[in-house]
């Protein structure tokens, strides 16, 4: 679809983002460290892209071991970002900022939720951090080669029509997965992973001279957060998971739980387009609108639109629908998308909603491919299938996508084809170099898990999920609301409210709450 098509690849990446038992092993030079930091950062001037899109922050680097194993061994450098607080005897440490992704640039986060209403008092109580995690951006950056001329769409698999094209993309998966091990020329593939990234935290923690560090995690951040909670619980001062994915990793199941999120928050999109049907005519209920939905879809997998600027077809219409239900703020420009379409207005009908969610692709302060031929979208990628490949385990057989496909076309009809078919990590050359880590029930009770009941991408069952592996180290506040991403992000006062006492005052609820709408 040109320009458009490529948006809709971009909403793929974000979308994975886009979460009670022993510690799992960790080399003990990354864990036995002393009480005196390891270095300090020096602080100075950002790269020209992040200055330009969050002046008045500082930048500076930390060394870590490309494999914790091998502590001596090469070293990578992290790039981290400061907006320390201007309110010295209010100031408690450290917040430590992951947007989540995988593979999404957190350089200007500290300024990026500033900006949108960060309160006063959270900026006043710590230095705010951002940083590139390992393989992103600035921070030893990897890359798959892929292309803007690729046909790959990011992280959701395409919707499978039938169970031919599962096959289709298995062979597709494959080719992708053989592509990465191929680009990989500097052999840091194998070492982007939850785990590792968890380790460089605690190592930036010491460089910024601190005991322990706050930290706030959204979407796959919430799995980052999740797993520095559990392998380093001592040092972890104040924890909020918003928009968890249920775990502190990305396995078929969890990515399989994107077409439940999508039937759980569809009915959102359904209501708001019924109540306007005189203006874009999609259905004068929620039943109708959904069926307009599956009647479109049909005939575009059938006779994709040719559109000014490409084919659009019910693979990428699916998509650029399930990313609009991440924000009421989308639906404008997705029920006009869909008007178009059904008008086979074919200048029109290019408009696909453009832009990514704030949680993955390419944001501000992500470093420009260095390739003209690269897509832009090539680092963020590349990272989420890294991590979500080498965090766990996957499939290899193609009868069990074949499976899960056709049992979620029936569960979750609207969306559940894609997130069930193949991923490359059925075919990852590496895989896992060591279990995935285990969410600690043991430790302080800093946890607080935030989470809408209507999530597209991260629904619900993630938060439950993570809040019943914590045990009685966390809390969950379910909020009565629609999208992804709670705090800040979301317009919810009671969510707010709890999660500024949290962070400023240590005040976790006593039990497990609920904010209405």
């Amino acid at each position: 679809m040109g320009r458009r098509r490529g948006a809709g690849r971009n909403w793929a990446v974000a979308a994975a983002i886009g979460l009670a038992g022993p510690l799992v092993a960790v080399p003990a030079a990354a864990d036995e460290q002393g009480t005196e930091p390891a270095g300090r950062v020096e602080w100075g001037a950002c790269p020209e892209e992040v200055a330009a899109e969050a002046p008045g922050m500082e930048c500076g680097l930390v060394p870590v071991p490309l494999d914790h194993s091998d502590p001596g061994g090469a070293q990578i450098e992290i790039m981290v970002s400061r907006l320390a607080s201007q309110n010295p005897d209010e100031r408690r440490g450290v917040l430590m900022f992951n947007p989540g992704g995988p593979g999404g640039s957190g350089l200007t986060m500290p300024a990026d939720l500033v900006s949108r209403g960060l309160p006063a008092e959270v900026a006043d109580s710590y230095d705010l951090i951002g940083m590139d995690t390992r393989g992103v951006g600035y921070s030893a950056p990897i890359s798959c080669g892929f292309t803007d001329e690729q046909d790959y769409r990011g992280a959701i698999p395409p919707y499978a029509v039938d169970d031919a094209a599962v096959v289709d993309q298995a062979a597709a998966a494959e080719a992708v997965a053989a592509q990465c091990a191929d680009n990989d020329r500097d052999d840091r593939l194998r070492h982007v992973s939850t785990a590792n990234m968890a380790r460089d935290l605690d190592l930036i923690r010491e460089a910024l001279g601190e005991p322990k560090t706050s930290f706030y995690g959204a979407s796959y951040g919430t799995a980052l957060g999740a797993a520095y909670a559990s392998m380093f619980p001592e040092r972890s001062d104040r924890i909020v998971l918003d928009s968890n994915i249920g775990d502190t990793h990305l396995d078929h199941e969890g990515m399989r739980r994107y077409g439940l999120g999508a039937e759980e928050t569809f009915p959102d999109f359904a209501r708001w387009a019924a109540e306007r049907h005189d203006e874009y005519g999609l259905g004068e209920s929620e039943e109708e609108v959904r069926q307009t939905y599956f009647a479109l879809a049909g005939r575009l997998d059938e006779t994709p639109a040719d559109t000014a600027g490409g084919p659009v077809d019910g693979s990428l219409f699916r998509l650029s629908t399930f990313v609009g239900l991440y924000s009421e703020l989308s639906y404008p420009v997705t029920a006009q998308a869909w008007q178009e379409l059904l008008a086979s207005d074919p200048a029109a009908a290019g408009e696909l909603p453009d832009g990514t969610p704030d949680t993955g692709g390419a944001p501000p302060g992500a470093r420009p491919a260095t390739d003209a031929g690269l897509s832009p979208y090539d680092n963020s990628w590349s990272v989420f299938l890294a991590v979500t490949c080498n965090d766990v385990e996957w499939p290899e057989d193609v009868d069990t996508y074949r499976r899960s496909v056709a049992e979620d076309r029936e569960r979750y009809p609207l969306f559940g084809a894609a997130s069930a078919n193949a991923m490359p990590c059925a075919s990852w050359s590496s895989g896992p170099s060591e279990p995935p880590v285990e969410v600690l029930d043991e430790g302080p009770s800093n946890v607080l898990i935030v989470q809408n009941r209507r999530d597209p991408v991260t629904p619900h069952l993630g938060g439950v999920l993570l809040d019943e592996k914590f045990g009685q180290r966390s809390r969950l506040v379910s909020v009565d609301g629609s999208g992804h991403g709670v705090y800040v992000n979301g317009d919810n006062a009671c969510a707010q409210d709890v999660t500024t006492a949290f962070l400023v005052g240590g005040d976790l609820p006593e039990q497990d709450t609920s904010c209405p709408a």
